[in-house]
Formats: structure tokens, C-alpha cells, sequence
């Protein structure tokens, strides 16, 4: 009877901690996944992501805390470049892990700040509150080796069908290239639209690589581009 009661205990212990090590488990949703869904508080009223942003592009924009120097300097940014999202038909969500009621005293306190000697700007997309990690944890901001939420630092671009295009991670010591968050989304659009590629360092109205080397008269390419097209059409027939 002892040893099937060792034999049982065992067994218990064993399930108990596989359960333990997968939901430990950190996992972040790969390119071409749906974006995970949710539903937070914000600045703005209740969100039900990606529900409430169907069809359109949408920038998932995540801190580790309010009234951080780094990240309050990114949202000052991201509230100087909101009518340039807007015009690509980008809506902007920002995520932190403080409370709701920081988050009103953070807005609040960065509608007065003149950044880059501008005018205050008024904070229009939505802060979520993301107290119990959550949402963090869904998309796998929260991970093993930190024991803070300093690693809540991520982007995450998502297109109208809801599916992730893009993803930046940095650490908290280092403030995130907007400019370079903006030319990806431009790039995915363009790339949607026009059914092209585009390569290294393209900005908007650059030349663009087409999908079918094949066919190199579909589209006019400047010289360097035209010769890319025909080296690696040769690689590839050899």
C-alpha cells in the first residue's frame, strides 16, 4: 500500500510541476499570428483589442512604468507625430503596467511639456492599464530572467486584418527610433499594395524590388536595383 501511495505521490508531484514549468512558459506571438486578444481599461474608455481596431493599421506601443524619462520622451514624440499616423490611417495604443489613475497624472503632466522646443501636444490615443500583467504576458513582455517589468518595452505592428507585421523590441535604457516604426509601416503598406519588396534603407518613394524577377519591365527600377534583380535571377537558375 506504501508504495502505491509513494508511487501516486510521485506521479502528482510530476504533474503538478510540468504545469508549473508551462505556464512559466514565456511565449511571443510570431509574425503572421493573430494578434492576441484583450480587453483593458484606458485613458479613452474600455478597449477590446483588436476588436475595436479591425481594419485598420494599429501600433502597439508598451512601457514598463509611468514617468520614466525614456518613455515619457517616446509618447511626447508619439504625440508630435500623431496627425502623421493618422493620415496613413495608423491608430496608436499604448500599454504601461501602472495604474489607470498614474496613467491620467502621467497625460496629464506631458500636455504641459514643451519637447524639442514644440508647443505641448495633446495625448490623444489611449494609455491601458496593464497592472496585473496581463497583456504583458500575452505577448510575451514579461520574461524569465528579469523580475520586473523592465523588459515591457516592445511594438508591435498589426494590420488591418489584425495580424502582426512587425515587431521592435528595446531595453529600457534606450529611447525607440519612431522615425524607423513609421518607414516599416509605410514599407508594409506600400509592400501590400503594390505587391513589391522593398530593400535595404528604402524610404518612401525610393525604388522597390519586384516579387516576379521575371517579369523586371513591370515596374521602372533604377540601375542598382535593375542589376540585383538579374544577379539574383541567375543565382537562381543555376
Amino acid at each position: 500500500m506504501n508504495k502505491y501511495i509513494f508511487l501516486f505521490s510521485v506521479l502528482l508531484f510530476s504533474g503538478f510541476l510540468v504545469r508549473s514549468q508551462e505556464n512559466n512558459k514565456i511565449y511571443i506571438p510570431l509574425l503572421g499570428e493573430n494578434a492576441p486578444a484583450f480587453t483593458g481599461e484606458s485613458t479613452t474608455g474600455v478597449i477590446n483589442f483588436p476588436e475595436d481596431y479591425a481594419r485598420t493599421w494599429t501600433i502597439l506601443f508598451s512601457h514598463p512604468a509611468d514617468f520614466t524619462p525614456v518613455c515619457t520622451s517616446e509618447l511626447l514624440e508619439l504625440g508630435a507625430m500623431q496627425e502623421d499616423f493618422k493620415k496613413l490611417g495608423v491608430k496608436v495604443v499604448v500599454l504601461s503596467t501602472d495604474a489607470l489613475s498614474s496613467h491620467y497624472q502621467w497625460v496629464k503632466s506631458m500636455e504641459t511639456i514643451k519637447y524639442k522646443n514644440r508647443e505641448p501636444v495633446k495625448i490623444e490615443f489611449p494609455l491601458i492599464a496593464d497592472e496585473g500583467h496581463d497583456i504583458s504576458k500575452k505577448y510575451g513582455m514579461i520574461q524569465p530572467n528579469t523580475s520586473s517589468t523592465k523588459t515591457v518595452r516592445g511594438v508591435f505592428l498589426i494590420d488591418p486584418s489584425s495580424k502582426i507585421r512587425a515587431i521592435f523590441y528595446y531595453p529600457m535604457e534606450v529611447g525607440r527610433n519612431l522615425d524607423e516604426i513609421k518607414r516599416t509601416i509605410i514599407a508594409l503598406q506600400t509592400v501590400d499594395s503594390k505587391g513589391v519588396l522593398t530593400p535595404v534603407d528604402w524610404q518612401p518613394g525610393d525604388d522597390v524590388l519586384i516579387k516576379d524577377y521575371t517579369d523586371i519591365t513591370a515596374k521602372p527600377v533604377d540601375k542598382d536595383i535593375y542589376q540585383i534583380i538579374w544577379y539574383m535571377t541567375f543565382k537562381r537558375l543555376r
